[in-house]
């Protein structure tokens, strides 16, 4: 426990220290001040998503029915698609929320990027694939499309549903951003909560695609031929293949193990080195075990020349101070080496 005479400083990462200095007002703050799990939030904007994508869908599959639009129906598959995956989202929220047990010391969070990775799967195979397949099949065998108005007027109102469900994500987005001195299209990539993630960008894939849908709708009302409707399709396809494809990678970082933020992990080192009678950290891993959480394990250099066992007493306050913080799931934490070097905010 004995503290050397000058340790070398250590950064916390290749770009921590760096970006460390570039958010100082971050390093000022705490683990307390972290937000934790936000579930009724990240609920309501799961739940407002799955009602405007179940009404979007039925009124898609009519006006596809009615009017023979190649695209329209590439809007309905996306449509039912974005409602089916609401309700792995739906399950996702419930099974991350289930507290720690005995078989779980650190919660069940981890679950929600399963499910969640469910959803993208079922986006990229039920939404993009079918569009696609749909599109090309309707240049190899063109039909043609009428009741332009009934298609005009159902993408009008699916923009609408769609808009609403859209800036309910976006307003948490941008809460969540401004806490985290992000901008909100870097907190969105970069979120831990992947039910935000992917309302958010299922909803901007949405209005994107329903403003390819219209203009392949009037490109072949204007023109008489079904290529422009059937290439809107093929579009509308790859859309939503991109953002399935950006969904099921994110979620397979988290499901591996993602490291914290190096301005979140400023906040843990400031904290650990804040607390009373710790001299130095020598080791810190901040990785998310769901949503929001955290768990902690670390090594620091106490001060002080104490017996083994009050020395142990003391870490697991340590570990029961980090642990009140709604953002940290588990703490564990041990005694540096004399010779390690330390770990700068």
């Amino acid at each position: 426990m004995q503290q050397p005479a000058t340790p070398p400083p250590t950064p916390l990462s290749a770009h921590g220290a760096t970006d460390a200095r570039r958010f100082r007002g971050g390093t000022r703050r705490r683990l307390h001040e972290l937000p934790g799990p936000q579930g009724g939030e990240s609920g309501l904007t799961v739940l407002l998503a799955f009602g405007a994508n179940l009404l979007v869908a039925v009124a898609k599959s009519v006006a596809a029915l009615v009017t023979g639009s190649a695209a329209m129906v590439a809007e309905a598959a996306h449509s039912w698609a974005d409602a089916g995956n609401e309700v792995f989202l739906v399950i996702a929220h419930r099974r991350g929320a289930r507290p720690a047990d005995d078989s779980h010391p650190w919660g069940y969070g981890r679950a929600v990027y399963v499910w969640s990775m469910f959803a993208a799967l079922g986006l990229f195979a039920a939404g993009a694939a079918v569009s696609v397949t749909h599109g090309v099949q309707s240049l190899l065998e063109p039909e043609e499309a009428g009741s332009y108005l009934v298609g005009y007027l159902v993408l009008g109102v699916a923009f609408v549903l769609e808009g609403i469900s859209f800036l309910q994500s976006l307003r948490q987005a941008h809460a969540e951003a401004g806490r985290l001195e992000r901008d909100v299209l870097d907190h969105v990539l970069a979120t831990s909560d992947p039910t935000l993630r992917a309302v958010f960008f299922e909803d901007a894939a949405a209005l994107a695609g329903l403003v390819i849908a219209a203009a392949a709708l009037l490109a072949h009302q204007l023109t008489g031929s079904p290529v422009p409707d059937a290439v809107g399709s093929i579009l509308v396809g790859v859309l939503l293949g991109v953002v399935a494809v950006v969904l099921i990678r994110r979620n397979m970082q988290f499901i591996v193990g993602q490291e914290a933020d190096p301005r979140v992990r400023a906040v843990a080192l400031r904290t650990l080195l804040d607390m009373p009678g710790v001299a130095r950290v020598t080791y810190l891993r901040l990785e998310y075990v769901g949503p929001r959480v955290l768990s902690v394990v670390g090594d620091v250099d106490l001060a002080g020349d104490e017996r083994e066992s009050d020395v142990a007493v003391r870490l697991r306050a340590l570990e029961a101070e980090l642990v009140r913080s709604p953002a940290v799931a588990g703490a564990v934490l041990s005694l540096s080496a004399p010779d390690e070097p330390s770990l700068v905010p």
